[in-house]
């Protein structure tokens, strides 16, 4: 696929001054937020940042293209929006989470066993794209010398042990590079999607994909997804009705977990919203963790924030009607060993 041709840089010089934080607050009254108490405002201001803070202003705007808000519109509004995505952040890094997981679990665990070779991922063999091979191994080679310049990894005490990374390099001369199993753990998300998309075998993206619940392309669609999710929320941005750019492919397979109403999802608006991505997330969730309250976690939190616009996150009103939420909604763990689970 060719690259796309970068798109031309604006033309305007950017001249705005820095500003103090009572500026600050002053500029937000000026348009029509109410401040009740400025010296709380201030601090919220000092310790989370105005430029964090102002995209969360835009829902509230009189009209789409002025700065100027609806009349009413109060500090603890906004605050309240950002107290939503960043409980709303948190919950999607906790699905990401058990994810990325199964997924680096999965890849070592069919590769390795498949190919009979513990180290299979030093050969070129396995991968489409042998230019982004090399570039795997060398940074992987990176890492493994970054560990070893790094002070030593002290491990005193019963309960206190050195990373396997550093017992592997400390403990073995050969092979150069750890196993699979090791391996993989020393893997982003993106390292990993990467990964797993440049094999060059379908068969093997399958049987990856297979312990999850979704046919191949399908991994790597939501894969790329969930990379860039998981860099919005590791970066604290903001999330609720930001555009990704890059969003779930919607399952044609019956097998897969998804919504019963597929006119659900048949607006282009609301494709390239949060919602499908939620929808995805739990579907994975019903395979690899299904006794999960991932789904009612949802539900609570959407509750204990009723004035979010669910329509900046392409959720229909009447989400919790379609049985793919309604029966996850329902469920209740007769045996939970994880309070989160």
């Amino acid at each position: 696929m060719p690259a796309r041709p970068q798109r031309p840089r604006g033309v305007l010089t950017y001249s705005k001054p820095a500003l103090t934080h009572d500026a600050l607050v002053d500029r937000m009254i000026e348009r029509g937020l109410v401040v009740r108490d400025p010296d709380r405002t201030v601090r919220y201001l000092r310790h989370v940042g105005y430029y964090r803070i102002s995209p969360y202003l835009i829902p509230f705007r009189a009209a789409r293209t002025a700065e100027g808000l609806r009349d009413g519109t109060t500090f603890d509004q906004v605050l309240d929006l950002y107290v939503f995505d960043r409980k709303l952040r948190l919950l999607l890094m906790d699905a990401i989470e058990r994810i990325e997981v199964s997924v680096r679990s999965s890849l070592t665990d069919h590769m390795s066993v498949q190919h009979d070779d513990p180290f299979w991922y030093v050969d070129v063999a396995h991968f489409r794209d042998h230019f982004k091979h090399r570039q795997f191994l060398t940074m992987l080679r990176r890492t493994c010398e970054g560990q070893l310049a790094s002070s030593p990894e002290h491990s005193e005490g019963d309960l206190a042990h050195a990373s396997a990374l550093e017992h592997y390099l400390t403990t073995y001369g050969e092979p150069e590079l750890p196993p699979s199993w090791l391996m993989v753990e020393t893997l982003t998300l993106g390292q990993l999607s990467n990964l797993v998309t440049n094999l060059a075998r379908a068969a093997d993206v399958t049987r990856v994909a297979r312990p999850l619940g979704l046919p191949g392309p399908l991994l790597l669609s939501w894969l790329r997804t969930y990379v860039r999710v998981r860099n919005v929320c590791a970066h604290h941005g903001r999330l609720w009705n930001v555009g990704l750019g890059v969003y779930p492919a919607i399952p044609t397979s019956p097998s897969v977990h998804w919504l019963a109403d597929a006119d659900t999802l048949s607006s282009s608006v609301r494709l390239r919203r949060l919602y499908p991505v939620l929808v995805s997330l739990q579907s994975v969730l019903c395979v690899v963790s299904p006794r999960s309250s991932w789904a009612r976690r949802l539900s609570s939190l959407l509750d204990q924030h009723p004035d979010v616009p669910l329509a900046g996150m392409g959720i229909p009103p009447d989400w919790r009607s379609d049985p793919f939420w309604s029966e996850r909604l329902a469920a209740r763990s007769s045996i939970s060993l994880d309070s989160r689970s």
